[in-house]
């Protein structure tokens, strides 16, 4: 009945050691078949066939435990073979690990989930239910007599469902989630094209099929499950109306960062793009305001993936500039993670609570194999972080740098712009350092917003060394000068109004403009700006270069080589 998959095929069972734990073919050997007297399988109003049982004496120990008496669920491949085991816990052994904060459900150290495991049997054009545990599936093949496929954690759901539509076009694919994933559930059957269910209303959290079965019986999880929901049509056309009726943007740092999405922040070495994230992302989880931009408050998980030995000094250096201590929704992330791993995607996304916004610092140390240069390789790190994206239903903000010519921008594959919904942009000059948005959306591009980093005493070490970090100070003399640089008249105003749209388009790297800085034409200000003023047509060219000269001599604009840039 159990672990049949679609099509198998012939093959021999492959080598699986884990680097660092059991072999699963060999401890699968050597369990026992399971039974109906299982403590699980009674619980669960389950069935035995397809597991195993941990013999009494067995050497397996994980978690520190024991685990004899565990029943066990394998993981199968597409072609029958076992990638990892699954063990849930004897009901003494599960108690100790869940006093202990630990799941009762286990996973073989070492040994990669690769596959699933089916409650039934699969069938060309079958509908199958897509389930988290074991659990579910029992209780949605037995209300059914339908097929159940166990993904082992809602991570998963969305991988099994795409390799099993892989394997079979034809099969009607429904997920089957706890109660409070029922949006994801949708979003995973849109973009699938498959179908959903959700629990009935008044369910706590987490509640599942298996939970309304022992409560209401099997019947009810039939009617239940005969009713799958179709996702909303993926195309909606929309009127001018509906359009005027849309929500506004949701902002996370106004002007700046959405709310949801895809965006970077980036610089030269030294500019202090990682002090400056991680200022900003403090602002974010306190619901602080941020160089004047209201933010709206939300979790933060901050991965540092390069120099962690000094984050611990930038985050001292933070709490002894404020007299407090970091708020408790902004966490830390110092192990290594890689965005083209994609269980370390998923593992990274189970932790990241619901909306948060998870800063990567660097994009390279994230994706430490890949070439950036390539179409492809970008590509790749490029699904990686949206597939992220969508499954925190939050922002991911990718800290990088530039390359050895800082006026060329995002170092890598052009691609990587483009998929941004925001950019920040920080460079120096000298002690000076400034950021701006580079790209949004539906903000405001080009505001240029100067700081400085000061240095924060720590204490001393040992040898009487001074212990020091920096934090990131607004910088206020700058400002001033950017304030004296005002357009004075009405056609300067006019004509720099004119120009803006034009520097959003302009181009970088131009002889004697800041890195990085957007560059037009003198002629094509010109133009652009005697089509706005409104004096006689015959002397609109005259002015508007009036015009841009007072702006030249008040220092809002810059001129090099016939190339105008906002200074």
């Amino acid at each position: 009945m159990a672990g049949r998959a679609l099509a198998p095929r012939r093959s021999q069972e492959r080598p699986n050691r884990a680097r660092h734990g059991a072999d699963p073919s060999e401890v699968w050997e050597r369990c026992e078949a399971a039974t109906t007297a299982h403590s699980y399988i009674q619980q669960k109003q389950g069935v035995p066939d397809g597991l195993r049982v941990v013999p009494d004496g067995d050497s397996l120990v994980i978690a520190g435990e024991r685990m004899a008496g565990a029943l066990v669920v394998p993981v199968r491949r597409a072609d029958g073979s076992i990638s990892s085991l699954q063990l849930i816990a004897a009901p003494e052994t599960a108690a100790r690990l869940k006093a202990a904060g630990r799941p009762a459900k286990l996973n073989l150290p070492g040994a990669s989930l690769q596959g699933w495991h089916v409650v039934g049997d699969l069938a060309p054009g079958a509908l199958v239910y897509l389930c988290e545990g074991i659990g579910q599936a029992w209780a949605a093949w037995k209300a059914t007599g339908r097929p159940a496929v166990v993904c082992f954690g809602w991570g998963r759901v969305r991988t099994v469902a795409t390799e099993l539509r892989a394997a079979d076009p034809s099969a009607c694919l429904v997920v089957v989630p706890d109660v409070g994933k029922e949006p994801e559930a949708e979003a995973l059957a849109q973009d699938l094209r498959i179908e959903y269910m959700a629990m009935p209303e008044g369910w706590p959290q987490n509640s599942d099929i298996n939970d309304l079965a022992q409560r209401d019986g099997m019947d009810a999880v039939e009617a239940l499950l005969s009713t799958p929901k179709a996702p909303a049509q993926r195309y909606k056309l929309l009127s001018a109306s509906d359009l005027a009726a849309l929500p506004p943007l949701a902002w996370r740092v106004r002007g700046v960062l959405p709310a949801v999405g895809l965006a970077g922040l980036y610089g030269p070495s030294a500019s202090g793009k990682s002090f400056l994230a991680l200022d900003m992302a403090a602002a974010i989880a306190e619901g602080a305001r941020w160089f004047d931009c209201r933010t709206e408050t939300a979790p933060v998980v901050y991965a540092a993936l390069e120099g962690e030995g000094g984050f611990r000094l930038r985050v001292a250096a933070w709490e002894a500039h404020r007299g407090r201590g970091l708020p408790h929704s902004l966490h830390m992330l110092l192990q290594p993670f890689k965005l083209t791993d994609l269980r370390d995607v998923h593992d990274l996304a189970a932790v990241v609570p619901h909306g948060a916004v998870v800063f990567l610092d660097t994009l390279n140390r994230a994706a430490p194999t890949s070439d950036e240069n390539s179409s492809k390789d970008m590509g790749e790190i490029l699904e990686a972080a949206k597939h992220l994206q969508a499954l925190i239903a939050g922002l991911v903000v990718l800290v990088h740098h530039t390359g050895k010519d800082a006026t060329r921008g995002l170092r890598g594959h052009s691609s990587l712009f483009a998929a941004m919904d925001a950019a920040v942009e920080v460079s120096r000059e000298g002690e000076r350092r400034e950021w701006r948005v580079a790209k949004s959306k539906d903000g405001a591009d080009g505001e240029v917003k100067a700081f400085r980093l000061q240095v924060e005493m720590l204490g001393t070490d040992e040898y009487g060394d001074a212990i020091t970090s920096c934090v990131v100070m607004r910088d206020k003399v700058c400002e001033e000068v950017q304030r004296a640089k005002l357009p004075a008249g009405g056609n300067q105003r006019l004509v720099l109004e004119a120009l803006r749209p034009l520097f959003k388009e302009g181009q970088s790297g131009k002889p004697g403009a800041p890195p990085l800085r957007p560059c037009v034409e003198l002629d094509a200000a010109v133009a652009a700006g005697s089509a706005r003023l409104t004096c006689p047509t015959d002397k609109r060219n005259s002015r508007a270069r009036e015009a841009i000269t007072g702006l030249l001599s008040r220092g809002v604009l810059g001129l090099n080589e016939g190339w105008l840039w906002l200074a």
